[in-house]
């Protein structure tokens, strides 16, 4: 049996200009959209005009390939070697489980085969409890997911706009295997171990830390000012420790003598201080890895944090960050507010998906 081998075509315009970015895409299985806050709706009615009936999610986000494109418009398109089902799950912050059902067909239709089928989703909020709800069908069919949040509590499944939601991508890979890889550019500091308490789950606050207030224990740990702990936390996030995994916890603010975060954190959890590692070194672990597990990949698609983009454009390093990654081979995908890895939620992290 002769497989087509999974290809991935990216298109681009900084101008917004979205026949420009599409012109090299023919005949696409999926179509992915990263659009500006001005013009994502009408891209997202543009595309579907495009190409009817062809399955597509999108969100409000920059899209990169070796650069970032901050204004304009991508696309990413899988032109061969997959089959792909587009859909959404909708009141993401009442009820996800109310259109799981939706998943469970559409898993049905595809018929995953061992490894070789993904999960991309693109969420506008309330991630960990749709991770958590998606996961519960995922693993039963040995699927997995990567995604992440796109801006403006918006996204779009199909040509329509959505809000409160979460728009998915089931893609099976007809050629070979799949898999997803997290990165994490942080460790832990030694001796640095807190219980979090006076915590409020919807704000993602958290009051205190071993009984002392949030806000001033961060200070005094890093010897800084009330000013600059919204920039520090690119360099020193929470980390919360799960078995022997690290999920990174980037603070969003400060909010009266305590901290809110850009996830969940709950009464008795175990936070860290985390420190920045040198990222070349484990981005290029991250690239032997991956390549140790495929030795023929078609393509590869992540999310990399916001915060990763803002602290490596600060130090200068962003372009080089993504030309390493092409070392892969076709290699793009957009900046997050938040990184999906299977059931977890993360902050400051690289997700991604390899398409042998």
């Amino acid at each position: 049996m002769c497989y087509i081998h999974m290809k991935q075509i990216y298109g681009k315009s900084d101008t917004g200009n979205l026949k420009e970015a599409v012109r090299g895409i023919a005949s696409p299985k999926l179509l992915i959209l990263f659009s500006n806050p001005d013009q994502f709706e009408s891209h997202v009615a543009e595309l579907e005009q495009m190409f009817p009936g062809v399955p597509s999610i999108g969100c409000i986000a920059m899209g990169y390939d070796k650069k970032v494109v901050e204004k304009g418009v991508t696309v990413t398109a899988f032109t061969q070697g997959v089959t792909a089902i587009a859909n959404v799950m909708e009141q993401v912050s009442v009820m996800p489980a109310k259109y799981i059902g939706r998943l469970e067909e559409d898993i049905r239709t595809i018929h995953p085969g061992n490894e070789n089928t993904v999960v991309i989703d693109l969420c506008a909020g309330n991630d960990a409890c749709v991770l958590t709800t998606m996961h519960r069908v995922l693993q039963k069919n040995r699927v997995s997911l990567m995604g992440g949040t796109g801006d403006a509590g918006k996204i779009s499944v199909n040509g329509r706009v959505y809000e409160d939601a979460v728009g998915y991508a089931l893609v099976k890979n007809e050629g070979g295997k799949v898999k997803v890889y997290k990165e994490n550019i942080y460790r832990p500091i030694e001796n640095s171990r807190f219980v979090a308490s006076k915590t409020d789950r919807s704000k993602y606050y958290i009051g205190e830390l071993n009984g002392r207030p949030a806000k001033q224990v961060y200070m005094d740990e890093l010897h800084i000012a009330e000013k600059d702990i919204g920039t520090q936390t690119f360099k020193n996030p929470f980390g919360k420790i799960v078995g022997d995994d690290v999920c990174i916890v980037s603070i969003k603010e400060v909010v009266g003598s305590g901290l809110a975060c850009f996830r969940q954190v709950n009464d008795s959890d175990v936070l860290s201080l985390l420190e920045l590692v040198d990222y070349k070194q484990i981005a290029q672990e991250t690239i032997e890895k991956i390549k140790g597990d495929f030795p023929r990949i078609s393509a590869v698609f992540s999310v990399n944090c916001l915060f990763r983009y803002l602290l490596f454009s600060e130090n200068g390093i962003l372009d080089d960050y993504l030309s390493t990654m092409t070392a892969l081979g076709d290699h793009c995908g957009f900046m997050g507010y938040g990184e999906h890895y299977n059931n977890q939620f993360v902050n400051q992290s690289m997700t991604c998906v390899v398409f042998e």
